[in-house]
């Protein structure tokens, strides 16, 4: 559409303060200017175009640029328009410029030149410098109104000659200086407002004009009236200002404080509607103090102002207050965001991730002072550009498989790297643990290798960057505390595709119809049942520990409960009743009064039958239908349906781990943790009275866990026809097995280290500190004494890890990554805390109290030192 008039204005002079004319706040209302650019101003008109950038459109007269390559870079820059002459009109049409954004400068005024210069083309024309207004006034009404837009300027603008013009649809152009936007100040000037609404209509009886009310984004705020006068004064003002039809002039906001800015005005299509462009202040336009007279904003201005507001004044708390103030965590989030719509596939799963990706997008934007309004500034400018790379992604971006910032090894999504299931099986076509075509681990023989090179062998996998995994937890963990159960099924019907959850959490007593097990399977459960709780009902201390330190002083310890649990049972790749078992069956026994478990539900909703009838068995309260670090957040600081806990155990992947970390370090949460965890691993120190089957098996049965698992075989003194032997079950077995793929993940760094001597395989094993250590030795208890860290053995050939993880009685849920060196497995001692308790006698006091008041003197506690000086009667 037509600008309603151009301020021509002069490329070297300085608006900002003009004594006479129009200011570049002025201009900005008229929205729209003209500028000649020469060979010598051409660098002070990019320079413009810069500048003015979503201020007004700028239409620049070229025909005294000779270089096309000049013409070309200032429609590159943003210019709306350009008025060339007829050659230069060939070659852009030559290089397929839009035809729109050009102007055909006129040669001649007569009206055989104008017919001639505008025969055969439908691109726009300028008549420069136009003396007789009555013969441009003729051809404009020979032309007819079904024609291109006509730019006029004139040797002497006149007030009446201008308005004629204007009156049929021309744009006169008019030198900034002889207009105004104050009449009454300057009468010897144009005024812009009677220019502007030269060509306005209006059926209205009282003559007024409709007049849209919009922001900057094109969002309507109201529906008002103007004329010619309001117009005038909120051109003079930069207010919005209207006609009232009671009250006669009206100043929005003069007296609620609600004003507007003026940003530009225009008029419709056909002249009948004004449209006031502004920047709302206060409340808002409504009287209701709404946004809009149609209600609140929606969408991205909703979110604006949301971000505006957290970043002025945030509530206690507030996640968007915690981007502002964390750009490295705002940087994490949008990277995360961008690849999770990247690997998104269906349409809700992409307007989803593009909603999370405009809100983090947005908040790095206002975070810097940049608004939606300055964004589609920039996108309505590259949008007009002519210059066009190809826009390939930078080679950082480029990878032969979909980019993640938080997925598995294999290029996983978001989905799949932070949900349980960590273990990603490999591809018959991967060579991973096949050596010379067979399913082999790498042999080291020590004797042969340097200390560093063993050392090196003994490595676990490469996990992924901490900062990274606890950059991807936080603002899950965030989520979770600051919108509870919403946030919690957020991330189920992301990470576990259980979309039809309306709950997060299934509560005692539980449904027999959700405990529906085979018989085997049940009695199988007991049988576990009673083993683990008589194993840790053993453990339980009989009386408290009472020591009379002197005659007199009574210390004494006693255990109680942790009152809370908090118990995670993973999902993924395998169900698991057992780590149900045992986490639930030690926290039953130590007393605790209310046990929680979390477990990631089926992509149907449920969760397996055989953990809600461990859950039943144990006596929980209820199961969190969650999994990864919003479970432990769940957990942490409790939600609407979730309770908060003490205490938070059990087993997962990186993602876990990294959340119980983070919730542990946060005094706010009050909660503590058993132990870090990494992925399951096995050693097994086997000599040549060792079964090649049984070692195999033992070797395979930690394997199959998932790629990242870890087994080690320490052979001590094995010839070569027995490490064979060895391998060849290894070999056979594995391909007999239905997770082979996995296996062979696994194998892929695992090792066999052969040694000479029992005592170095034991150095080798405390220096490793394997989660499950396996003795397959000859005489084995009488290895255990050599044992020094390990989260838990396993004595002689009939003993597989399979009981540990099951049946026997022990704890499966045991420290691993080497952490045994520092931790414990779970055990009673995991769910009670102890007290110390001292009571004294006078006597016990007076024995006592000079070597209390004297340290209290020396640390210069004198309180602490009258606290006893004062019940002895010394000074």
């Amino acid at each position: 559409m037509a600008p309603a008039l151009l301020a021509a204005i002069d490329l070297a002079k300085d608006y900002s303060n003009s004594s006479q004319g129009l200011t570049t706040q002025s201009l900005s209302f008229v929205g729209n200017v003209f500028a000649r650019v020469t060979p010598e101003t051409f660098d002070l008109a990019l320079d413009h175009l810069q500048r003015s950038v979503g201020q007004y459109a700028t239409y620049f007269g070229a025909a005294s640029l000779i270089s096309i390559d000049h013409v070309v870079s200032l429609l590159d820059a943003g210019a709306a328009k350009i008025f060339v002459t007829r050659p230069q009109l060939e070659e852009l049409k030559a290089l397929n410029i839009d035809q729109d954004r050009i102007v055909l400068a006129l040669p001649g005024n007569t009206r055989q030149e104008i017919i001639n210069a505008i025969a055969g083309t439908q691109v726009d024309v300028y008549s420069h410098q136009v003396q007789d207004t009555g013969l441009v006034e003729a051809w404009l009404k020979e032309y007819g109104t079904d024609r291109p837009d006509i730019f006029v300027s004139f040797a002497s603008p006149a007030i009446d000659d201008v308005l004629r013009i204007s009156k049929l649809a021309a744009v006169p152009v008019i030198p900034a200086e002889v207009l105004t936007v104050d009449a009454t100040k300057e009468p010897g000037l144009l005024s812009v407002a009677r220019l502007v609404m030269a060509d306005a209509t209006s059926d209205r009886p009282d003559g007024l004009f409709t007049t849209l009310v919009t922001d900057e984004r094109g969002v309507a705020l109201g529906l008002v009236y103007s004329s010619e006068e309001s117009v005038a004064e909120s051109l003079r003002t930069g207010r919005g200002v209207y006609q009232s039809r009671k009250r006669g002039l009206w100043y929005k906001g003069e007296s609620s404080g609600d004003v507007q800015e003026l940003v530009s005005l225009s008029l419709d299509c056909d002249n009948d509607c004004l449209r006031f462009v502004v920047r709302q202040k206060g409340r808002g336009f409504c009287h209701l103090a709404t946004p809009t007279c149609f209600g609140q904003y929606t969408g991205l201005s909703k979110l604006q102002k949301t971000l505006e507001s957290r970043k002025a004044s945030a509530p206690q708390g507030s996640y968007t207050a915690r981007l502002f103030s964390d750009p490295q965590l705002l940087r994490a989030k949008i990277l995360e965001e961008a690849t999770e719509l990247c690997d998104a596939k269906t349409k809700s799963e992409v307007a989803f991730e593009a909603a999370d990706l405009f809100y983090f997008a947005l908040t790095k934007c206002i975070a810097e002072g940049v608004s939606l309004e300055d964004v589609e500034r920039n996108l309505d400018a590259k949008s007009i550009k002519v210059k066009r790379r190809r826009g390939d992604a930078k080679p950082a971006f480029v990878s032969s498989q979909p980019a993640s910032t938080n997925g598995a090894a294999n290029g996983t999504s978001t989905d799949t790297a932070v949900k349980e299931a960590a273990s990603i099986p490999k591809s018959k076509e991967d060579p991973a643990g096949v050596r010379n075509g067979r399913i082999a681990m790498k042999r080291y023989i020590t004797t042969k290798e340097s200390p560093d090179t063993i050392l090196a062998a003994l490595q676990r996998p490469s996990q992924r960057s901490s900062d990274q995994i606890i950059g991807i937890c936080r603002p899950i963990i965030e989520a979770v505390k600051s919108r509870g159960d919403a946030a919690v099924l957020e991330y189920t019907h992301r990470f576990e595709k259980a979309t039809s959850l309306t709950s997060a959490v299934l509560r005692a007593p539980f449904p027999e119809s959700l405990m529906k097990l085979d018989p085997a399977t049940a009695k199988a459960i007991d049988i576990s049942f009673e083993n683990i709780r008589k194993f840790h009902a053993a453990q339980k201390e009989d009386k408290p520990l009472v020591v009379e330190t002197m005659p007199g002083v009574v210390c004494s310890r006693f255990a109680r409960p942790i009152e809370r649990v908090g118990l995670y049972v993973p999902g993924g790749t395998a169900v698991l009743p057992s780590t149900a078992l045992m986490l639930g069956v030690p926290a039953m026994v130590a007393g605790c009064k209310k046990i929680v478990l979390a477990s990631p539900p089926r992509p149907d909703g449920s969760i397996t039958p055989e953990i809600v009838y461990a859950a039943h068995k144990v006596g929980a309260e209820s199961i969190v239908l969650a999994g990864g670090a919003q479970a432990v957040a769940a957990m942490a600081y409790g939600t609407e349906s979730v309770s908060k806990v003490d205490k938070i155990l059990g087993p997962g992947n990186q993602f876990v781990t990294a959340a119980k970390m983070i919730v542990s370090n946060d005094t706010n949460a009050g909660v503590s943790i058993d132990m870090p965890a990494g992925p399951s691993e096995v050693l097994v120190v086997a000599d040549a009275f060792a079964n090649p089957a049984f070692v195999a098996s033992d070797l395979l049965s930690q394997a199959e866990h998932g790629v990242d698992s870890q087994v080690i075989l320490i052979a001590i003194g094995l010839s070569e026809a027995q490490l064979a032997a060895i391998e060849d079950e290894l070999h056979a077995q594995a391909n007999a097995l239905p997770r082979v793929e996995i296996v062979r993940g696994a194998i892929d760094h695992s090792i066999t280290l052969v040694v000479d001597t029992l005592e170095e395989g034991m150095r080798l094993s405390n220096l490793y500190a394997p989660e499950h250590l396996i003795l397959q030795v000859e005489n084995a208890e009488s290895v255990v004494p050599y044992v020094q860290n390990a989260g838990s053995v396993f004595i002689g050939k009939w003993t597989p890890e399979s009981v540990g993880d099951y049946s026997a009685g022990v704890n499966h849920s045991l420290p691993t990554y080497g952490y045994a060196k520092q931790y414990s497995g779970v055990n009673l001692g995991s769910y009670i805390k102890h007290i110390t308790s001292a009571h004294l006698t006078k006597e016990g006091l007076a024995n006592v109290g000079g070597a209390v008041m004297e340290l209290a003197r020396v640390e210069e506690l004198e309180a602490h030192r009258r606290a006893v000086s004062i019940r002895l009667g010394v000074s």
